[in-house]
């Protein structure tokens, strides 16, 4: 019988109907599809390239930084808005590594405690009862979810191959342009694996110029990058810091997941917003972890040898899929690998989407992925598995090109 509570709970979650909804959240699927699988198959292992979080630890240098901050008596309290040594460090890195000087430490940038808290912040200081916050699918959606909770509400555009998984502006309407606040950008991108252009960014800055938008650009991945070019933040393209800011995380590009550190950089009014905002919610991040991340940041040669791993298990992944039956391409940047969901395979099997076969692959072949069905059939397979060194990885990714079989997959 219900309490009652039951009938308290705010729409935003549910009103009344919440903890009953009967839908099972995909990555619930997997996760019961998994024990189901071990259960059944216990001598064969589980190989999980579904997990979007860095295998490694953060370096032994960086855990010793903690150690010995967290010792010290000044390191103790609140920091609310963040140490100036961060800031400062998050200033120069932008500079080192993406070639973006003149920050200034003190106005255009802040910390935050992981990039997720700073996305589900910022609606709060932009969106008022029907304004909206134009997002991409697929893609992370916590800022449409913030802002759907303060009444706002969320246009989504598609990322399609054709269009290089770059959402196509021109689609929406002069009703969605007028009402639009906040532009969300995640490049290079969760799930497709998609880098932007200076071009795109070109055409970003313009669009938020002639209608009036606040653009927020994700950059959990920015310095994951593969190959000789420098990595690309949107800070990089003339214009943007008149529209809006950067978000960097610590966490994929310092294998720092759990420690919970990021910055946000650029248009000193928005940065003063969230400022606003942060210190009505949150105390700050522990200073040892803003030190230990000051570290971090003066040494991207750390993030340079996480990525050398993604990019060579990006070419053995690549190999063995190949050899299945899948036309795809090494991605430029992230540890994810976005592929299109075959029709079937030569042994009669069937899938109309991109979840079927990811529940194929966790049941028949062991191997575990995440599928994306927002904008066509794919699934997203992540080289963020556990090996112990370069041998096991080959050992891992052989497995999987064995149990995938050669030609398997029927393509249209």
């Amino acid at each position: 019988m219900d309490s009652y509570i039951q009938q308290l709970f705010a729409e935003r979650i549910g009103g009344s109907q919440f903890g009953k909804d009967t839908n099972i959240y995909k990555f619930e699927k997997i996760k019961r599809a998994k024990r189901a699988a071990m259960e059944a198959n216990p001598e064969t292992e589980m190989i999980d390239m579904g997990v979007g979080e860095p295998d490694w630890m953060a370096e032994p240098e960086v855990v010793e930084v903690l150690c010995q901050e967290a010792k010290k008596w000044e390191n103790r309290g609140y920091t609310d808005n963040g140490i100036d040594a961060f800031k400062e460090a998050a200033a120069s890195y932008m500079d080192r590594v993406f070639g973006v000087s003149g920050l200034n430490a003190n106005s255009e940038i802040n910390h935050g405690i992981g990039s997720k808290p700073v996305l589900a912040l910022l609606p709060m200081a932009f969106i008022n009862p029907g304004d909206i916050t134009i997002m991409t699918t697929p893609g992370y959606p916590l800022l449409g979810t913030t802002t759907e909770a303060v009444g706002g509400e969320v246009v989504s555009l598609p990322l399609l191959e054709e269009n290089d998984f770059l959402p196509d502006l021109d689609l929406l309407t002069d009703d969605q342009k007028t009402r639009a606040k906040l532009l969300c950008l995640n490049y290079p991108n969760n799930p497709t694996g998609a880098v932007a252009t200076e071009a795109f960014y070109k055409k970003a800055i313009a669009f938020a110029k002639e209608n009036g938008v606040v653009i927020v650009s994700d950059e959990a991945y920015a310095a994951l990058t593969f190959g000789e070019e420098r990595p690309l933040s949107f800070l990089n393209v003339e214009g943007a810091k008149e529209v809006g800011i950067a978000i960097q995380s610590l966490s994929k590009a310092y294998n720092m997941t759990g420690w919970r550190l990021a910055f946000v950089a650029g248009n000193e009014l928005v940065v003063k917003a969230f400022a606003a905002i942060k210190d009505n919610n949150d105390s700050g991040q522990f200073a040892a972890i803003q030190q230990a991340g000051v570290y971090c940041l003066n040494h991207p040669e750390i993030t340079e040898k996480t990525s050398a791993k993604y990019s060579r298990r990006h070419d053995l992944l690549v190999d063995a899929l190949r050899s299945a039956g899948f036309e795809i391409s090494k991605p430029k940047a992230t540890f994810y690998l976005y592929v299109k969901a075959p029709r079937g395979t030569k042994s009669g099997a069937t899938f109309e989407s991109g979840e079927a076969f990811s529940q194929y692959l966790i049941k028949e072949k062991m191997i575990s992925t995440v599928p994306w069905d927002d904008a066509g059939n794919f699934i997203r397979f992540s080289v963020t598995f556990v090996a112990k060194n370069e041998a096991d990885e080959e050992r891992v990714i052989s497995e999987i090109k064995q149990r995938l079989g050669e030609g398997e997959f029927i393509f249209d």
